[in-house]
């Protein structure tokens, strides 16, 4: 929330892309947490946080606002894309001296402009803003999601907003879905096989949202011990 809070036919063609087809088909029409990288696994050494993993886990959480089938979010999903793009370009210019989070922040900081640090603190507030959205919706069964990303955007983003962007997000949170709705999608196959069970969404999710709180916690640790978040 960085203003607010990517030939020619040869014999054996037509099979390998009717399967190669088939299977990308098989791999997106599945439920969504089995389609995405989870956080999870995403690998943290001692040099850091994996940026390239970490970058995939995030293009995940940013289509996960598809689900809420409303254009309201679109705000929140396409800052959090914005900055996914930031920090990737960044990356690329040089995966292996910035194949860490914490490399790549380093590397970026005696320069005159930050723009991928800058990124990526704005990316992790989206990630906190969304991850605390929805551990508030699990810990409570009885809480719809507009009460829970709500109460989460009261803990996160809105000490950084001003003004107008607050009333951007106030006609958010009332566009959140129902909670059955959305919990629907996300277990649900678009191919027509059987949903996910609770217990294992559930699980799933849990565990995909108490790596992302870690990860969050650490980068936040991060920027502020290093001074890192000075000036942005």
């Amino acid at each position: 929330m960085s203003a607010i809070c990517c030939g020619e036919s040869f014999s054996g063609y037509d099979l390998h892309h009717s399967t190669a087809s088939h299977l990308s088909s098989i791999i997106s029409m599945a439920p969504y947490l089995t389609t995405v990288k989870s956080f999870a696994d995403v690998p943290i050494t001692d040099a850091g946080v994996d940026t390239a993993a970490f970058l995939e886990a995030s293009d995940g959480l940013a289509g996960l606002f598809d689900l809420f089938g409303s254009a309201a979010f679109s705000v929140v999903q396409n800052d959090i894309k914005g900055n996914i793009t930031k920090v990737r370009t960044r990356f690329l210019t040089n995966p292996e001296a910035n194949k860490t989070l914490e490399l790549l922040v380093e590397n970026e900081k005696g320069e005159k402009k930050r723009t991928a640090t800058e990124g990526l603190l704005w990316l992790l507030r989206g990630l906190s803003f969304t991850c605390k959205g929805l551990q508030h919706a699990q810990a409570d069964p009885s809480k719809e999601l507009v009460g829970a990303f709500t109460q989460s955007y009261e803990q996160t983003l809105k000490a950084f907003h001003n003004f107008v962007v607050k009333g951007i997000f106030s006609v958010a949170m009332k566009a959140c879905p129902y909670r059955a709705d959305f919990y629907a999608k996300l277990a649900a196959d678009p191919a027509g096989g059987p949903s996910v069970q609770s217990e294992q969404l559930n699980e799933d999710l849990n565990k995909w949202l108490d790596a992302l709180s870690q990860i969050v916690a650490r980068m936040e640790a991060f920027y502020v011990t290093g001074g890192h978040n000075k000036g942005l």
